[in-house]
């Protein structure tokens, strides 16, 4: 398959989420979102201050504006995982993340937002990987997606960083 013919809005797939994982499918989760981090940072190394404005696919944000969300949304995962593993089924908030995108910080550098996703993938390897097995049993309430255990949110952000990568990463083959 070339660059052309991958979906530009889910270049690796949707997120297909499974009642259960393996023990090994789950440290294969906590790995990659420990490495999320550098690899984004090696996909910006590859642009300009221009390219930060243009956006990633026709019709979708803008690179600058994708980072930032990418930041935005794995904090809202660790803060989520953090109130599976201390409070029992607790309803947590969605977000409207088209209106997130469109405030002022999204205007800054996208290398704060960088600074911010690496950081708290620290935070956030560092809970997912303390955890007993157990724990991945716990759940979390989403309004929109339902009952969530701590294992399938580990699953679901581990998709998420990959797929976001991913669309930078496609942006850098067609648009450089």
């Amino acid at each position: 398959m070339t660059v052309d013919q991958i979906d530009p809005s889910y270049p690796i797939g949707r997120f297909a989420r499974r009642d259960t994982y393996t023990a090994a499918e789950r440290a294969e989760h906590i790995a990659r979102i420990a490495a999320q981090p550098s690899r984004l940072t090696a996909v910006l190394d590859g642009l300009e201050e221009p390219d930060f404005d243009a956006p990633y696919r026709p019709n979708g944000w803008t690179v600058r504006q994708l980072v930032h969300h990418m930041a935005d949304s794995h904090l809202n995962a660790f803060v989520r995982v953090k109130l599976g593993l201390t409070e029992e089924h607790p309803t947590i908030k969605p977000y409207d993340q088209d209106a997130w995108a469109a405030l002022a910080d999204t205007a800054l550098s996208p290398h704060v937002s960088v600074a911010l996703f690496a950081a708290t993938h620290i935070r956030l390897h560092s809970v997912l990987a303390s955890m007993a097995p157990e724990q991945f049993s716990r759940t979390i309430m989403h309004p929109e997606n339902g009952a969530m255990s701590l294992d399938q949110v580990a699953a679901m952000y581990a998709w998420h960083g990959d797929h976001h990568l991913a669309q930078l990463e496609r942006y850098l083959a067609v648009y450089r």
